[in-house]
């Protein structure tokens, strides 16, 4: 049952908590919003304590913005393990997967989740070489599903009283394609995502072109969850 107050007064996130409007304009997936968004949340060791933040693009890109204030105020010996979950709007591209690798590596005690709503440029040969790199570090990348999205609505977000169930319920079409080419991403195969936007009438458009080698590596269970294709398929 939804509580009939807001956040806790006495939540100690609470002055950092963004308006369900932020909220809703960076994450829906439908929508091919330029400015990025970063929600993210950090564990030191065995403290139960979590600090949990936001932010978005400035003249650099989120996520360096988090490793520079992240190393220029987070004085910590190698010995403590530290976990950090991030919500990006976007995906990070080539470059900042790069600086997400080099954070790293310089620090080998702390490991990182990585949630995105949507993925950014996903037909670049160097964002999606970026994607795998940060796989084959072990860092976890997924798209963003309906349980990502109420966590972080209860969470990051200064929802209305009574709204604490009320996440924005976008269809989770786009949340399965994204998955899908994350996937390809994943086992270095071609797009099988095209997006395009028409600008006269504002509409974004989402199609699967899928290819002989999609159906031979992807999982069965995975393509069918878009709901797009039929059984049975065949391929040559």
């Amino acid at each position: 049952m939804a509580s009939d107050r807001g956040p806790a007064a006495g939540d100690a996130n609470l002055r950092r908590r963004i308006e369900p409007w932020e909220f809703e304009a960076f994450f829906d997936p439908r929508e091919l919003r330029k400015e990025a968004c970063l929600l993210y949340e950090i564990r030191w060791g065995s403290n139960r304590g979590i600090w949990r933040h936001s932010s978005k693009n400035t003249t650099k890109h989120v996520e360096h913005n988090f490793i520079e204030k992240f190393t220029s105020e987070r004085h910590f010996p190698p010995s403590v393990s530290c976990s950090i979950t991030w919500f990006l709007s976007w995906s990070p591209c080539w470059k900042c997967s790069q600086a997400i690798g080099e954070f790293l590596d310089q620090h080998p005690s702390v490991t990182l989740v990585i949630h995105v709503a949507r993925l950014f440029q996903h037909t670049d040969p160097q964002n999606r070489r970026g994607l795998r790199d940060l796989f084959t570090r072990g860092v976890a990348v997924q798209i963003m599903g309906a349980a990502a999205y109420d966590y972080c609505w209860r969470n990051f977000v200064n929802y209305p009283p009574g709204k604490e169930a009320h996440w924005p319920r976008y269809p989770p079409l786009w949340m399965k394609l994204y998955a899908l080419e994350l996937h390809c991403i994943n086992l270095s195969l071609p797009p099988c995502l095209k997006i395009s936007r028409q600008r006269q009438n504002r509409l974004t458009l989402f199609t699967l072109e899928l290819q002989n080698c999609h159906y031979r590596m992807i999982p069965p269970h995975i393509l069918f969850a878009t709901g797009l294709i039929q059984l049975p398929v065949t391929w040559r």
